[in-house]
């Protein structure tokens, strides 16, 4: 392939939308990833634009709740001790940003990109074609013990000094709205300005398909390396052969560390595996995302039935399924909602998650050729399109209208 412009590693939501948003602006873009556009993390998240969820996982809290976390039965919050023996930097680095001030400092800038977020995604739903997709009923966050309802109070406060939208309502209300819910309700916020996708992987495909049909090429191949230029960026593909492109996004998540010469080899990308379950037959149990805080999960209703998708595992990539974690949902899934019937399907993804919980978006250090745009954590749905919008500017050398500082590829991580 000659005269391309931009070649994107990465067909999840983060990749398909800087592919999708290039193409829409004239240029020419190809597409590189071995798996169907949207079929890995993106396929399994929680379903939901989260605009308001701008408390970070570095939380003060952590330094006084990390026993109960990590040892308490019903924790939504799972550790394998040999994965962080061997990343013991990347664990202090993460301790390191649960500081007070700088875990203020961190929400103040996930605030500011989640206030910008629906304009990134927006015009790629018009474009895809996809509003069938999205329904505006807003988000329910319960507490479900006065201990958890006392302890919401500060980070609450932070967030409506930040200008995030949401309502306290009254448990009766809370449960009015939802009557599936089964258990205790001690307190209940509604982000009146949350969205929910009802397929996501379905939203990247018809994404993909508009990019597509707007010229964009996809290559079914692996890259396992890239080498920049003062000209461009060469691609290696797995069948062995080249792909030379003006400029390369490197979104492939997790699993960007992966790719030698990428720039992303050299940062301390983590990563925090999540789990969902799903009953095909129980989509009606809510009829909206649904959050437990003290269960640290999600109740979703999507086109595809009920997902109970969330938790926390820190442990390797390549590690196996942790068959507690999956149990785990299903025992508290039966607390929030009552009895369910036999799950239909499991699944494992993999979040990005760097020590500070903020995503890496700008040029590769040393390589300014090579974008960075990964590690969105849990809100790489939410994020996707906005990261899009600015690689597209980057790509034709335009400055952003935010301070891209907090989240370049070369920041401090601790």
């Amino acid at each position: 392939m000659a005269d391309i412009d931009i070649a994107v590693v990465g067909a999840g939501m983060v990749g398909v939308s800087s592919a999708l948003w290039a193409q829409l602006r004239g240029h020419r873009v190809v597409l590189v990833d071995p798996a169907p556009p949207g079929s890995g993390t993106s396929a399994g998240n929680a379903c939901t634009i989260a605009t308001y969820a701008c408390l970070p996982v570095n939380d003060p809290s952590v330094f006084r709740d990390l026993p109960a976390l990590l040892f308490g039965r019903g924790s939504p919050l799972a550790l394998s001790w040999t994965h962080a023996l061997r990343h013991p930097l990347w664990m202090l680095a993460f301790l390191a940003n649960c500081r007070s001030a700088r875990s203020r400092e961190i929400s103040r800038v996930l605030a500011d990109l989640l206030s910008r977020a629906d304009a990134g995604l927006n015009p790629l739903i018009e474009a895809a074609g996809a509003e069938d997709l999205v329904e505006a009923r807003g988000q329910l966050q319960v507490w479900s013990t006065a201990k958890g309802a006392r302890g919401a109070e500060a980070g609450l406060a932070w967030k409506r000094s930040l200008g995030v939208p949401f309502e306290e309502i009254e448990p009766d209300a809370a449960r009015q709205m939802e009557p599936g819910l089964a258990l205790p309700i001690a307190r209940a916020v509604h982000h009146t300005g949350a969205r929910q996708i009802r397929d996501p992987e379905a939203l990247v495909q018809l994404m993909h398909a508009r990019f597509t049909a707007l010229g964009g090429e996809t290559v079914a191949e692996r890259a396992t390396a890239m080498a920049a230029d003062d000209a461009g960026v060469t691609l290696t593909l797995g069948d062995g052969q080249g792909l030379r492109a003006a400029r390369a996004v490197l979104a492939a998540g997790a699993f960007s560390r992966r790719i030698p010469g990428g720039g992303a080899e050299r940062l301390p990308l983590g990563t925090e595996r999540g789990y969902h379950l799903m009953f095909a037959g129980e989509a009606a149990r809510v009829t909206r995302p649904v959050g437990w805080a003290e269960g640290g999960f999600y109740a979703v209703p999507t086109a595809r039935g009920l997902r109970l998708a969330g938790t926390v595992e820190i442990a390797a990539l390549g590690a196996p399924p942790n068959r507690e974690r999956l149990a785990y949902l299903a025992r508290r899934g039966a607390e929030l909602l009552g009895p369910l019937p036999a799950r239909d399907a499991e699944w494992l993804g993999f979040r990005p998650t760097m020590p500070d919980a903020l995503p890496v978006l700008g040029p590769a250090p040393g390589a300014p050729r090579i974008l960075h745009a990964f590690g969105h954590q849990h809100l790489g749905l939410t994020l996707g399109g906005l990261t899009g919008r600015i690689i597209a500017d980057l790509c034709e050398g335009w400055q952003p209208n935010l301070a891209l500082e907090p989240i370049r590829p070369d920041r401090r991580f601790f």
